[in-house]
This record gives C-alpha cells, sequence and structure tokens, in this order.
C-alpha cells in the first residue's frame, strides 16, 4: 500500500523563529540545529547576508504551520 505524501509545515513545537528549521528538520528527520547552521553560513558564505534572512521571512508566510499541533495550554 502506497505511504501517504508527506507535507512541509512549519514547528510549533522545535522553533526559534517562525519554526522554518524546525519544520525542515521534521520533514528530512534532520536536527534543526544543523539546518539551522548551514542556513546562516551558507548566507554569509554566498554573500547574501540580509537575503538570508529574506528568503526565511518569505518561507516563514509560504509554509504553513503544523495542523496537527495541539496545545495543551491553550495558547496561541
Amino acid at each position: 500500500m502506497a505511504e501517504p505524501a508527506r507535507k512541509l509545515y512549519r514547528s510549533k513545537t522545535n522553533k526559534v523563529f517562525a519554526g522554518v528549521c524546525g519544520g525542515l528538520g521534521d520533514y528530512f528527520n534532520i536536527d534543526p540545529v544543523l539546518l539551522r547552521l548551514v542556513w546562516v553560513i551558507a548566507a554569509m558564505l554566498m554573500g547574501l547576508g540580509l537575503g538570508g534572512l529574506v528568503v526565511y521571512i518569505i518561507a516563514a508566510i509560504i509554509v504553513p504551520i503544523d495542523p496537527g499541533y495541539i496545545d495543551v495550554n491553550n495558547n496561541q
């Protein structure tokens, strides 16, 4: 039987700013800390500087929040 398609979501539990790297870590089964380091290093090496921040903000806007997250404290 076919495995259901995985979807990329921003993480509500493993986040520093918007949960983009936490969501990518969940999707690819990689530690989000490594993704954060790679993101910063790649932005610096490619000379993106603030461009890396702009890409992160665009990803935070486009990628939806994980709908399966249940907040037991009823916080938003």
